[in-house]
């Protein structure tokens, strides 16, 4: 029987931690060695690969690059073993480390190296600004810009409807760094806008390009499940509100979060509490006494506002 007991508790002490924990390699004492740009590299482009060879152990990398002045430039997961930055010029330091679920490495010793902006523009790229990539939006007059290209002296802009390939918007021979869409009957969809440069020998070999997706559908009106209409509760006793609401069937689904609102009167124009939650239930407890009423309306990534549920009376006591 001691010795069954013995077991058990083997058995429960290497429960205690986890899968992961156990398989996972220990690169705590390891080194990242870096490829490139090595030390007192000189760069003749605004485009910089980073590159490093791989660790064994090591299911991601985290690479991080300063300014010279210790700006945070980028601090980035990857699972690959290179990465490729657009970069004013400059001289910057970075560095690289391993990591898995249980371990990190130590970071590479910092290299520094610098950046310069030749007129040939051949291997450059435009570094975008806004909107930010993956953006959505519920308008269609969306202003575009980007970092002026030291030596660049216009720049030509595509904007292209991902799911059909079909160029919705067409410019070129662009002087200004930013331009507003003018695109009325643009549809629901995803886009992706397309920016190269030149001058009057060269151009950008490779265009930089981010994604926006338009979604002027408005969410659904949610439906309030629980607490029912003229329940009852209980002072500081925490109750889960809980509501349904009907699929998106726009083209685009943004991401839905949504308000809860609880008012003293049934037009709720004496709003008590405002609630945010990402999920369609939402758990509060009232610590004073009185009729309450509570309804609910989502709200889209893209900044559309849904109508409101109806309204469900309680009394707390």
């Amino acid at each position: 029987m001691k010795t069954i007991n013995k077991i058990i508790l083997i058995a429960l002490a290497i429960l205690t931690y986890s899968c992961e924990d156990i398989l996972e390699e220990d690169i705590s004492d390891d080194t990242i060695q870096i490829l490139s740009p090595a030390n007192n590299a000189k760069i003749e482009s605004n485009v910089v690969g980073f590159k490093w060879n791989s660790l064994k152990g090591a299911d991601k990398y985290r690479i991080q690059v300063y300014e010279s002045d210790q700006v945070l430039v980028l601090d980035s997961l990857t699972t690959k073993t290179s990465i490729t930055l657009p970069l004013k010029a400059g001289t910057y330091i970075w560095r690289v480390r391993g990591e898995n679920y249980a371990y990190e490495s130590i970071y590479s010793f910092p290299s520094n190296f610098s950046t310069t902006i030749p007129n040939d523009l051949t291997n450059q790229q435009v570094i975008l600004l806004s909107p930010e990539n993956d953006k959505f939006v519920n308008f269609t007059n969306i202003t575009l810009s980007w970092e002026p290209l030291n030596n660049a002296s216009s720049y030509s802009l595509t904007v292209v409807n991902t799911a059909t390939s079909q160029e919705v918007y067409p410019k070129t021979d662009l002087t200004d760094t930013s331009i507003t869409l003018d695109l009325p009957t643009l549809a629901d969809g995803t886009y992706e806008w397309r920016l190269k440069a030149k001058n009057e020998e060269t151009e950008t070999k490779q265009y930089s390009a981010r994604k926006f997706h338009l979604d002027t559908t408005i969410p659904n009106q949610p439906k309030n499940t629980l607490p029912i209409d003229n329940s009852t509760q209980t002072v500081n006793s925490s109750v889960t509100y809980t509501w349904s609401i009907a699929p998106d069937i726009g083209n685009t689904k943004s991401p839905v979060s949504y308000i809860i609102e609880f008012a003293s009167d049934m037009d709720f124009n004496s709003i008590v509490q405002a609630q945010y939650s990402n999920s369609t239930t939402l758990q509060y407890a009232f610590s004073v006494a009185g009729v309450y009423y509570w309804r609910v309306r989502a709200v889209d990534g893209a900044g559309n506002i849904g109508t409101n549920s109806a309204g469900f009376k309680f009394t707390v006591n």
